[in-house]
């Protein structure tokens, strides 16, 4: 069996391997998770993302505040826009406004990134799922590279503006 491509690229190898042109698509959701349900809900969605996403050749960049998320994607487009589609109709996304799609010439995030932004301008806390303690907990900071902090920057920005769609790059 044949493995499936993109633009004569295989889909099923690791993201982090492949380099070259790539599209991204950036949106911003209200986060309608209960508190209560928040750390196991978002273990979960993290889980079951990477393994899927890691399938489809996506990766890219979650940001997390009480009450909002902001995400970058990346990778082929078909797989990236059908995984949008999803969120959009994800229950947990409220208020889903797409700010940006492009073509790159390569990926920004090389593999699957999430962090927490700190609302008080503490540093983000890269997240990662442990199903045995129940849901995320904090990994290991890694340096970002100045592509990722221009990327991350506009999406923080993007929590902070009323709701209207943001355009960029399009």
């Amino acid at each position: 069996m044949r493995a499936p491509t993109w633009k004569g690229r295989p889909l099923a190898d690791d993201a982090r391997a492949r380099s070259g042109p790539v599209f991204r698509l950036i949106y911003r959701s209200r986060n309608l998770i209960p508190a209560a349900e928040r750390k196991f809900q978002l273990g979960e969605i993290f889980s079951v993302a990477r393994s899927k996403n890691k399938q489809a050749g996506v990766t890219g960049a979650l940001l997390i505040t009480e009450d909002r998320f902001a995400q970058a994607l990346e990778g082929p487009e078909p797989a990236v826009r059908q995984l949008y589609a999803r969120i959009c109709q994800d229950g947990r996304h409220g208020q889903v406004e797409l700010l940006e799609t492009r073509d790159d010439q390569e990926r920004v995030f090389g593999r699957g990134a999430m962090a927490k932004v700190a609302e008080d301008g503490e540093p983000d806390i890269p997240l990662l799922a442990n199903v045995d303690k129940g849901g995320i907990s904090p990994a290991q900071p890694r340096p970002t590279t100045a592509e990722q902090d221009t990327v991350l920057d506009f999406m923080r920005q993007s929590l902070q503006l009323p709701r209207q769609p943001v355009a960029r790059g399009q």
